[in-house]
């Protein structure tokens, strides 16, 4: 399995469209990040981030995009909306 700090280390380096999503429903789906977010631009990767232990979902994730373009119009358009009751937190991914 890929770590998240590897997986965040690489996209950064390739890809300026890197998103991370907070706040996200603990029953949210894979799919149903990248659909809500497909309406910003063109999505090719999301991953949502499980406790080791427990395997539950920790309430965070990452967005992955095609292009900055699209990258930026999620952060613009979509960070705070409600996603099914909570309010998502949309900023752009980083190594540190």
């Amino acid at each position: 399995m890929v770590s998240v700090l590897f997986f965040l280390t690489w996209v950064s380096y390739y890809n300026q469209g890197l998103l991370s999503v907070g706040n996200i429903p603990y029953q949210t789906t894979e799919d149903a990040i990248g659909n809500h977010f497909s309406q910003a631009g063109h999505v090719t990767n999301v991953r949502i981030v499980y406790d080791r232990e427990t395997g539950r979902p920790k309430g965070f994730g990452f967005c992955e995009f095609a292009d900055q373009a699209g990258a930026q119009n999620a952060v613009n358009t979509l960070n705070g909306t409600d996603f099914n009751g909570r309010s998502l937190r949309v900023n752009y991914a980083n190594k540190n």
